[in-house]
Parts: C-alpha cells; sequence; structure tokens
C-alpha cells in the first residue's frame, strides 16, 4: 500500500488543489472504524463519480454512434461501465497500490475485490471533478473510454435474460423466473449463484459477482442447453 500519491498524480497528469479529496477515493470505509472517524472514506464520492461518468460516457456515445436507437446506447453504456469493466481499469491504472483499509480488511483483500475496485474508479472520478472540474474530468475519462466506445457493436453485448425471456414467450407465452441459491465469500468480495425456472423446471444455473451477472449466466446457460 502506498500513502504518498504523488505518483499517482504523476501518472494521471493532475497538480492537485485538495489531496485530501483523493486519498478519501482510496480509503475504504473500515479505515475508519480504526480511526474513528465519519465519511471519511470513499462512498460519497463515488455517488458524484457515477454520475459524471454515467453523464461523460452518454455523450461520448451519442456522439460515436448517430446510428444507435436509445436502448441500444443504454445498453452499450451498460456494458462498458459493467463493475468488472470498471474493476479492470482500476487495476490498470494501478489504485489497488493505493487503498487504505482497517484492520477488519487486509489491504490484499480490499485489492482483489471487484466491487471495492469498482468503488474506488468511481470515486477517483468523483474527486477528480471535485478537485478539477468538469473539463479535467470529461478529459480523463475520455482517456479511458473513447477508443472502447468508437470500435464497440451492440452485437458485442447481450442481454442473455431478454433473449432467453423472448425465446420462452414465443415459445410457451410465459415468463421465466430466477432465485439467487447461494451466496459466498466474505462481505466486501461475494459471490452469488442463481438459476432461472421455468415451471418448476431448472433451466440453468450461473454465478457472479452480484445478483445481476448470476442471473445474466444462469440465463446463458439455459440458451445453450436450448440450442443444443
Amino acid at each position: 500500500m502506498k500513502t504518498n500519491l504523488d505518483s499517482f498524480f504523476k501518472k494521471v497528469n493532475i497538480t492537485p488543489k485538495d489531496e485530501e479529496l483523493y486519498k478519501m477515493a482510496f480509503t475504504h470505509s473500515s479505515f475508519n472504524g480504526d480511526k474513528n472517524t465519519k465519511h471519511k472514506d470513499y462512498e460519497r464520492l463515488e455517488f458524484i463519480g457515477d454520475a459524471v461518468l454515467g453523464f461523460v460516457t452518454a455523450s461520448l456515445i451519442y456522439k460515436h454512434h448517430p446510428e444507435m436507437k436509445e436502448g441500444e446506447m443504454t445498453k452499450t453504456r451498460s456494458a462498458l461501465v459493467q463493475s468488472s469493466a470498471l474493476a479492470k481499469y482500476a487495476l490498470n491504472l494501478g489504485y489497488d497500490e493505493y487503498i487504505r483499509s482497517g484492520h477488519s480488511l487486509t489491504h490484499d483483500e480490499a485489492a482483489r475485490s471487484q466491487k471495492i475496485l469498482e468503488d474506488i474508479f468511481e470515486a477517483v472520478l468523483g474527486a477528480i471533478y471535485l478537485d478539477q472540474g468538469i473539463e479535467v474530468a470529461t478529459k480523463f475519462i475520455t482517456s479511458i473510454f473513447e477508443e472502447d466506445i468508437i470500435n464497440y457493436k451492440v452485437s458485442d453485448s447481450k442481454d442473455y435474460k431478454s433473449l432467453l425471456q423472448e425465446a420462452m414467450q414465443a415459445e410457451y407465452r410465459e415468463s421465466v423466473t430466477y432465485r439467487v441459491i447461494k451466496e459466498f465469500g466474505p462481505p466486501h468480495n461475494k459471490t452469488f449463484e442463481s438459476e432461472v425456472m421455468f415451471n418448476g423446471i431448472i433451466l440453468g444455473r450461473g454465478s457472479g459477482k452480484s445478483k445481476k451477472e448470476s442471473e445474466q449466466e444462469a440465463a446463458k446457460a439455459a440458451l445453450m442447453k436450448k440450442a443444443l
């Protein structure tokens, strides 16, 4: 864990006005337990960063994909800013090196958590926006996402739940249902296992780092069986 953020500022080419914002962006709430502090973590910054990220990526999709309809634009943004993608960007930028956590959560556990990496990625965007303004935040987000957005095709992202629903309703005119059957792992890095059912019959099972992701994997498994 690096407590000095000089290498981070050099990497992202930012001269901070308020360095404390960035320290908060890399601080997990467990750190407050040790220091007996409140709101000295990334949670509030994450809220701001998520909004800025949504705005900028939506603008880039609108700019580079005039052929897309509103629904396709929504699916594109969802695919590009999903949890696993943001966690990957955070790792690529070396954010895992700067995470601060308390004794209840080791640095290695935090650095391996997809959810924490995603949250920190958004919190850093929130810090940049508050510290540097919307123009710098937009430039930073654009440098990360623009190439992927330009090269993105709607066919790259399949909504397996929608595809399964359409297939089943076309054949039976009834809907499938989902349920989480298992949760395992520590609270900061849970894995969910879900199954999709139709008239009491299990069509498929899947796992993921969120309920939504596990349901998509279950639907994908059901579609693969249906195609065989």
